[in-house]
């Protein structure tokens, strides 16, 4: 009898011990699904040249330490061709408006620039006759009637040239290159681990791991993105406020600004964001200050009476974007310069806590 007690205490304590493993599992599935419900995937898009790119570099300086020097002397090639490539933009806009330059020698200067051919590899400097070449034509007096406005790396011809350049970090924000397929960097933001990878270019945001993919704006790129679609939870969109009296590269009778628009419509209205959250960048915020006082907005968007005044200029642009959002998704909408760090700082470490907070309610925890 007593060996009939023991054997049923055994099995009584099998049982619990098995009891035990089992709600173990559940508790680490539990937490599995915790962790993939806080999972929030963002898409940062946005029509070309709206600054997607320079965000993701600016999301490099401040939460990965920045650049290393090897990773700057990558940029160098890019900074010769944007350099020397606006520089022959100025001279054929010269010709082709019949603008005289002051003298012969900025004349000799501007067909100089013209034949000038970069070498193709980037540990070859430029021709310090370059640097002196364009800081002539730069300041000659000629110039204001042509150039609408100031260019950052005009007036760094000279540093641009020295044999020894290797770009700062503000030359890698202002760098320009078509964006395609995909790249990728990873960094931190408070809690919060980010990727950013390109075919594609978005970026998945978690609460411990985040991927940013920036998407490439031109039209030929956009067929690429809808893979990236499935379980978005929160969309960073760029427009760049400063084009509003500007056209697009691929059509030229089509307004970049109601392009963005267009754009702006078929994201937020679309099935596949029905309870995706809209943080709505207004870039370009300088430049489009700049422009207002000589580009009059209501030219371009008659309905629109608030004259010069940036602040009310960006209120209207942000009322058009509201009023495509008929499908009423959340819009948390920040005024941005893309290429000033600190800006882009303060606006980050205010997405961050929109992201988390939707994140976290999404999850049910809030």
């Amino acid at each position: 009898m007593g060996g009939c007690l023991s054997s049923a205490g055994s099995g009584s304590d099998e049982i619990m011990e098995q009891k035990k493993k089992s709600q173990a599992i559940d508790r680490v599935l539990e937490e599995d699904m915790k962790r993939l419900k806080k999972e929030c995937k963002i898409l940062l898009l946005g029509s070309g040249e709206s600054g997607k790119s320079t965000i993701v570099k600016q999301m490099k300086i401040i939460h990965q330490n920045g650049y290393s020097v090897e990773e700057l002397s990558m940029y160098r090639l890019t900074v010769y061709k944007n350099l020397l490539d606006c520089a022959k933009s100025l001279v054929w806009a010269m010709h082709q408006f019949e603008i005289q330059p002051s003298s012969a020698k900025v004349r000799d200067f501007m067909d100089y620039l013209l034949d000038y051919n970069i070498d193709p590899d980037p540990n070859v400097a430029l021709e310090l006759k370059v640097g002196d070449a364009i800081t002539y034509l730069w300041n000659d007096p000629s110039i204001p009637a042509v150039l609408e406005r100031q260019n950052d790396f005009f007036e760094e011809a000279k540093r641009i040239t020295m044999p020894d350049y290797i770009p700062n970090e503000a030359d890698v924000l202002r760098a320009r290159t078509k964006t395609t397929g995909i790249y990728e960097t990873r960094f931190t933001m408070g809690q919060l681990s980010i990727q950013y990878v390109t075919p594609t270019q978005y970026l998945y945001m978690y609460t411990d791991f985040d991927s940013m993919f920036d998407v490439g704006g031109q039209r030929s790129e956009r067929k690429k993105w809808i893979h990236c679609f499935e379980n978005v939870t929160s969309i960073i969109f760029c427009v760049a406020l400063s084009e509003y009296d500007q056209v697009l590269l691929e059509e030229s009778n089509q307004n970049r600004m109601m392009e963005s628009l267009v754009l702006f419509d078929s994201v937020v209205n679309s099935r596949w964001f029905m309870r995706t959250s809209i943080v709505l960048f207004l870039n370009k915020v300088d430049l489009f200050r700049q422009k207002l006082g000589r580009s009059p907005l209501n030219k371009y968007f008659p309905d629109y009476s608030g004259g010069n005044d940036v602040n009310r200029a960006a209120k209207y642009l942000l009322w058009r974007f509201n009023q495509v959002n008929r499908a009423h998704l959340n819009l948390y909408p920040h005024l941005t310069q893309a290429t000033d760090t600190s800006n882009i700082r303060l606006v980050f470490a205010a997405v961050k806590e929109t992201i988390l907070q939707n994140a976290l309610k999404d999850s049910g925890i809030l």
